[in-house]
C-alpha cells in the first residue's frame, strides 16, 4: 500500500504493549507515510522517544511545554496535519480521559483537537476491559465516531490469560489503511487504464500528437489502486511522474504500441478504462531521414487501429469504459461512439468548456450508459475518477 502524502499521528500511552507499536510505526513509514509520534510520560517508561524518532524520522513530542521546536501551537498543528490518528496501546486511563473530555497532557490535547478519524487500539487487563467503567467509556467514544480495533486473547503481562492483548500491528495497520482509504471495493479486481497521448512519426524528429496530458487516466489509476485494485497502466506521452509501486506501468509511443500492450494485458483484466487519447491518424509512410524545411512537405494520412473498438469486440464479461473528447454535439456523438465501440460506459466532455480542456486539473463530464445519461458538474479529475469507479461497480 502506498501511503505517500498521508500523515499518520500515532499516540502511545503507558502500557507494556508499547513495544509492539515500534513495528507499526516502522511499517507505516516504509509505505511512505509521514508518521508523527506523541507519547505520554508513562509511555516513555516502556519505550524511549529515541526509538520512535529513529523509526519515524520525526521528533517525538511528550511534553506540552517542550520548547525544542520552531514556535507554533504544536498540538493544534499536528491535529490539523494528521489524516488519521491511532492510539496504540490505549490504556483504560487514557480511554477514560478522552470519554470525559479531559485534556491535561500533550497527547490528550492533540487528540481532542483532531478533526481526522481517530482509531483506538486498547490493551489492558481482561477484568479492566470487562469493567462497567471501561465499557461505558468505550460506548461514549463510539457514539462520538471514534473507531476501535478489537483486543486479542492470550497470556497477559500480569500473568492472567484472557482478552485484553493489543491487536497485532498488522491488524492495526489494516484498520488505519481502511480509514485512509475507506472504499476498498476493487480488492481482487484488475483494472487496465490507458493514459496520455500517442505519437506518430513523420520523420525522425517530427511527429503527430495531441494535447492530452494524461492527468485523467493517471487520476483513475491512482483511485483504483486506493480502492484495492491491481492496476495496469498503459501510458503514452505525459509529463506526469507516477511514483506508485501499486501501479504496474507500461510505456508506449505509437497507437500501434498501445494497441499491442492493451491486447496483451487484456486477458488479465476485469475492467478496461480507455482514458488515453491515441492518435487517430498516422503518416502513411514516415520518412527515414529528416525532411528539410526548405523542401516543403505533403502528408498522406491513414487511420490508426481503433483500440477501444478492438477491445469491445472481444471483451466478453469485462467492463469497458471509453472517453469522448468533443467540441460540439458532445452527448450525441458520445452516445453513438459508445454503441460503435461496444462500451459499457462512455465519459464525454466538451474540451472547449472552461475547466474541462486538456491539461487542466478539473473536468466537466457526462456519463452515458445504456441505462441513461448523467451530467456531472465541474470537479477535480481525482473526484471524477472516483465517480467513474463508483458507476462501474453499479454496472
Amino acid at each position: 500500500m502506498d501511503l505517500k502524502g498521508k500523515c499518520v499521528l500515532v499516540g502511545v500511552t503507558g502500557g507494556i504493549a508499547a513495544y509492539k507499536v515500534c513495528e507499526l510505526v516502522s511499517s507505516l513509514k516504509k509505505q511512505g507515510a509521514d508518521v508523527r509520534v506523541c507519547m505520554t510520560e508513562n509511555a516513555t517508561q516502556f519505550v524511549s522517544p529515541l526509538t520512535f524518532e529513529t523509526l519515524s524520522n520525526n521528533r517525538v513530542v511528550v511534553d506540552t511545554f517542550d520548547r525544542n521546536h520552531e514556535w507554533e501551537v504544536e498540538h493544534i498543528s499536528l491535529a490539523k496535519r494528521a489524516d488519521v490518528c491511532v492510539i496504540a496501546p490505549c490504556t483504560a486511563d487514557f480511554a477514560g480521559k478522552l470519554a470525559a473530555g479531559i485534556a491535561d497532557d500533550f497527547l490528550s490535547t492533540t487528540v481532542m483537537a483532531c478533526v481526522c478519524p481517530v482509531l483506538i487500539a486498547p490493551a489492558m487487563n481482561s477484568n479492566m476491559l470487562a469493567s462497567a467503567a471501561y465499557r461505558h467509556n468505550e460506548s461514549v467514544l463510539k457514539e462520538r465516531g471514534v473507531h476501535f480495533v478489537g483486543t486479542e486473547s492470550g497470556l497477559l503481562a500480569c500473568g492472567d490469560v484472557g482478552n485484553g492483548r493489543l491487536a497485532a500491528p498488522a491488524e492495526i495497520e489494516k484498520a488505519v489503511i481502511d480509514l485512509l482509504y475507506p472504499r476498498r471495493d476493487y480488492v481482487g479486481k484488475t483494472v487496465l487504464v490507458t493514459a496520455g497521448g500517442t505519437r506518430e512519426p513523420i520523420d525522425p524528429v517530427r511527429f503527430i500528437c495531441n494535447r492530452s496530458s494524461g492527468k485523467m487516466g493517471i487520476a483513475i489509476a491512482k483511485a483504483a489502486a486506493d480502492r484495492g485494485a491491481r492496476v495496469l497502466l498503459v501510458c503514452g506521452h505525459t509529463d506526469i511522474t507516477v511514483r506508485d509501486e501499486r501501479i504496474e506501468r507500461t510505456d508506449v509511443v505509437t497507437t500501434e504500441d498501445m494497441y499491442e500492450a492493451v491486447m496483451r494485458l487484456l486477458p488479465e483484466c476485469d475492467v478496461v478504462i480507455k482514458a488515453a487519447a491515441p492518435c487517430d491518424f498516422k503518416a502513411a509512410k514516415a520518412a527515414t531521414d529528416k525532411i528539410k524545411a526548405t523542401a516543403g512537405i505533403t502528408l498522406t494520412l491513414e487511420k490508426t487501429v481503433d483500440i477501444a473498438e478492438a477491445v469491445g469486440r472481444v471483451k466478453g464479461n469485462k467492463k469497458l469504459v471509453v472517453f469522448a473528447a468533443e467540441t460540439s454535439l458532445t452527448e450525441e456523438r458520445a452516445a453513438e461512439k459508445r454503441i460503435k465501440k461496444h462500451a459499457d460506459m462512455i465519459v464525454a466532455n466538451d474540451v472547449t468548456a472552461v475547466g474541462a480542456g486538456f491539461g487542466t486539473d478539473t473536468n466537466i463530464a457526462t456519463l452515458i450508459t445504456e441505462h441513461g445519461t448523467e451530467r456531472l458538474p465541474l470537479m477535480l479529475k481525482s473526484e471524477l475518477a472516483d465517480v467513474i469507479l463508483d458507476r462501474i461497480t453499479e454496472l
